[in-house]
């Protein structure tokens, strides 16, 4: 592949990074965390209307803009800059994912054009109170009732479950796990916005007490598709992660010009020259490691399941790493919440949590390889 970006890519990244530059101030994120949806509905709106960007890698035959998974990378990576709190993951990536690589053209044609249009927001509902990602440890039932389906469970870590309109439950039936399509207002559903350290990135506990359904795909299609969503949803933490570390360095860089101590700039003296550098290398790595994945995602490559969580794991300890350098290097204001460096140390907890920790997916990896 060639690690350079193309013309097209350059200003999709231009138009994006002003975008969110002049939109999402960190004010305007600290503004959310208080809202009943965790994300800001009339910029979600622009976001579609103005820019496309919840259909940008959605077939044209379904509303979308008809980019690869590459360009949607660019995209998640610029919102990771500003940590953007919007349902962007969970719908537009998780969701849409999953609906296209699972074997139901009709579930692909009801549900995609609201994706794609940011009109409405479909959330999958995996993991358990386990925090388990695996297939193998889903309790959750479903059960036909002639006509349809009836789901039965709890559900948590669901990104943004509290204020979707649809949820994509993986479930287990008589013949394996599936994915059963659920209205957000069903009866027999409730949901619970939780609490969580990382405040711009909402995730809900949602119960399922013989809600009805409808079953999407089919069982032997199941299992593959699960790990394609997850294969890309690893990715795209990835990518979002790259924005954060660029982020943090520009941040740490422009304090440890302008802060003196003892009569000099700080960035004069040597330990902080070695965590500036040292955090320069996390994002030249992470840069490269981002680029491939995604390039192997929109390309089908046969790589790729093993692409995915290397390149999780090495993205998450990353930003973890130079998030931590940011605050070393901004001392004491660094800890206070008046300051953006703490949540973008949280995020990177969070997004390091997601889907399992760095040694799970070491692991994971490992087991792909044969090792």
């Amino acid at each position: 592949m060639d690690f350079a970006l193309d013309d097209d890519q350059i200003m999709l990244q231009e138009v994006l990074r002003t975008f969110f530059g002049s939109q999402v101030p960190d004010s305007a994120v600290r503004a959310r965390f208080d809202e009943p949806t965790g994300y800001d509905v009339r910029l979600w709106k622009r976001m579609a209307e103005e820019l496309g960007l919840q259909g940008l890698a959605i077939p044209e035959e379904y509303g979308g803009g008809g980019f690869s998974f590459f360009e949607l990378g660019l995209v998640l990576e610029e919102m990771g800059r500003v940590l953007l709190p919007s349902p962007f993951l969970g719908s537009c990536v998780m969701s849409a994912q999953l609906l296209l690589a699972i074997d139901d053209e009709a579930a692909r044609g009801r549900l995609l054009p609201g994706i794609a249009d940011g009109s409405v927001i479909v959330s999958v509902a995996f993991a358990e109170e386990s925090g388990s990602w695996s297939t193998r440890d889903v309790t959750a039932t479903a059960t036909s009732d002639g006509d349809g389906w009836r789901i039965d469970g709890r559900k948590s870590y669901v990104l943004d479950g509290h204020a979707a309109d649809s949820y994509l439950v993986i479930a287990r039936a008589s013949d394996g796990v599936g994915v059963f399509e659920v209205g957000g207002t069903a009866v027999g559903l409730t949901r619970t916005k939780s609490a969580t350290m990382d405040l711009t990135r909402a995730l809900a506990k949602v119960t399922f007490n013989s809600v009805p359904a409808r079953r999407i795909g089919s069982a032997a299609a199941t299992e593959t598709a699960i790990e394609v969503m997850l294969d890309h949803t690893r990715i795209a933490l990835a990518a979002d992660s790259l924005g954060g570390i660029g982020r943090v360095l520009d941040m740490a860089v422009e304090y440890a010009k302008t802060r003196e101590q003892f009569g000099r700039k700080i960035g004069s003296f040597q330990a902080i020259k070695h965590k500036c550098a040292s955090m320069l290398m996390e994002l030249e790595a992470s840069r490269s490691a981002v680029y491939y994945a995604l390039w192997a995602a929109a390309k089908g490559q046969a790589d790729r399941p093993v692409v995915a969580p290397m390149v999780k794991a090495h993205c998450m300890d990353s930003y973890l790493a130079a998030a931590g350098e940011n605050i070393q290097i901004h001392g004491g204001i660094g800890f206070t919440w008046e300051h953006p460096a703490h949540l973008y140390l949280k995020h990177a907890r969070s997004s390091q949590a997601l889907l399992g920790d760095s040694d799970l997916h070491r692991q994971i990896l490992a087991d792909r390889i044969g090792v």
